[in-house]
């Protein structure tokens, strides 16, 4: 995850450190979606952040029957940039590139498509129906802190399938862009909403998108929450897009889970250095500043090497 305390505009996801033993199973319900859903709203242009999450409970046993339908996976350790702050032209070599979904794809190569999907940017709070928001004991809205958004409540059946309703129109534009596949943010959610979600919420919401990208011709990431990576394939995630995972010895996790699908992004120059050291040649790997902001800014940062 990117340094706490780091001010940006919106800025990139969330990372989480592996406690205990990765999960193996997890339970699916509920696959499909609802026709009633809030109009569709802009999305931000960067993704959210994070807290430091506590030990998660292991979800339980419960196959996907979702399938791939002819979706194109990205290639493996190619040269990649995170665009998610503002789109640009990419720079020479790169051969995938992340994008918001308001914007377009780059002509020419693998293109993922960021939606938020867990929680509420700042600008879109109002426009989501009340209780879909979830709320604590005291009907207050459950907030992650550092970046402002309102936790989504996953926490029912038929919650998740008014929530999927919308994010799964963000993916029909994703689609009808041209976009190669798709990277739902803020899978770990459930550890920032003091108990009141859980791994088993998460997961199975996830399986709803991931079928819903599969049916439009879409991969999809897994974004972070490398404690669920061994559930992957019965999720039907097809990659991992894992933020400072060198920063947090997290890389080989995905690695593994992900048969070196993993796309890289470090906030640091120390996060590079490491994840060349284990994983050059295996991972894409690139050096980015914590805003994910465009050429021109004082803050600009990318590096490859």
């Amino acid at each position: 995850m990117p340094a706490k305390g780091v001010s940006r505009v919106e800025g990139p996801g969330t990372a989480v450190v592996l406690s205990g033993t990765v999960a193996t199973a997890a339970v699916l319900t509920s696959c499909g979606t609802s026709n009633s859903a809030a109009p569709e709203q802009p999305s931000r242009t960067a993704s959210s952040g994070s807290a430091m999450p506590s030990k998660s409970p292991t979800p339980s046993a419960s196959p996907s029957r979702s399938a791939p339908a002819a979706v194109r996976l990205p290639p493996l350790h190619a040269d990649f940039d995170y665009q998610i702050g503002g789109a640009y032209p990419p720079p020479a070599g790169v051969r995938v590139v992340s994008r918001d979904r308001t914007a377009a794809p780059a002509p020419g190569l693998y293109n993922i498509c960021y939606v938020n999907a867990f929680q509420a940017q700042p600008d879109e709070r109002a426009s989501w129906p009340a209780d879909l928001l979830l709320r604590d004991a005291g009907g207050r809205v459950v907030v992650d802190e550092d970046w402002g958004e309102a936790l989504l409540d996953i926490g029912t059946a038929a919650k998740r399938q008014r929530v999927a309703a919308r994010v799964n129109r963000w993916i029909d534009g994703c689609a009808a862009k041209g976009f190669d596949a798709v990277e739902p943010d803020n899978y770990d959610s459930y550890t920032r909403s003091h108990g009141l979600l859980t791994a088993n919420d998460a997961t199975a919401f996830i399986a709803l998108l991931s079928r819903h990208a599969h049916a439009r011709h879409l991969a999809i990431a897994q974004k972070n929450t490398v404690e669920l990576a061994g559930l992957r394939k019965r999720l039907g995630l097809d990659f991992a897009v894992a933020e400072e995972c060198a920063e947090y010895d997290e890389c080989g996790a995905y690695a593994r889970a992900f048969d070196d699908r993993v796309i890289v992004i470090e906030y640091s120059d120390s996060g590079p250095r490491k994840a060349r050291s284990g994983f050059a040649g295996k991972l894409g790997i690139v050096r980015r500043d914590v805003d994910v902001s465009t050429p021109g800014s004082a803050d600009y940062v990318r590096k490859v090497r």
